[in-house]
């Protein structure tokens, strides 16, 4: 979306005319947010495309490292973690381990138990992987004043709590 052409404006403007009856505002907040959604992913995604990683590889990536040494977490962990199956956690966790960015072990507590830790390249990946992912988030909010941000924080929060399970 152009900043000189506002196309949900234009919509809702449609539907005003042509329903009156009706309230369209909500697509000038809810259309707007799907369109975010979808040029962050456009913006944020090159640099994990770059390391051929596949959508949420990173997530298991990000997960065991910010649970700290010895990075290490079972699958039900990062499914929670994560906000994903336990079956999508599997998949992307097969995938790291072929690439050599993360193990699969026995826990020491109950030998049936299995426990996925990040690999040394993984760490190393892992830290190079979130300085760039954090600039680039810090770059898009840069117009944004401190207050600004507080606000968005605090209105998507809320919008969360209200719109999810």
């Amino acid at each position: 979306m152009s900043q000189d052409h506002d196309h949900l404006a234009e919509i809702v403007a449609q539907w005003r005319r042509e329903r009156p009856d009706l309230d369209p505002s909500p697509l000038l907040i809810v259309g707007r947010i799907q369109r975010l959604a979808d040029v962050l992913d456009a913006v944020l995604r090159p640099p994990f495309a770059a390391a051929e990683l596949g959508n949420g590889e990173f997530d298991v990536l990000a997960a065991l490292r910010r649970e700290g040494e010895p990075y290490t977490l079972t699958a039900g962990q990062l499914s929670q973690r994560m906000l994903v199956t336990t079956g999508a956690v599997t998949k992307r966790v097969d995938r790291l381990i072929a690439r050599g960015l993360v193990s699969r072990s026995v826990a020491d507590a109950d030998a049936r138990g299995r426990l996925v830790g990040l690999t040394p390249a993984g760490v190393t990946m892992t830290d190079r992987l979130i300085e760039e992912h954090l600039a680039n988030e810090a770059a898009i909010l840069r117009e944004l004043t401190d207050g600004d941000r507080r606000t968005l924080e605090r209105l998507l929060a809320t919008l969360l709590r209200t719109a999810g399970p």
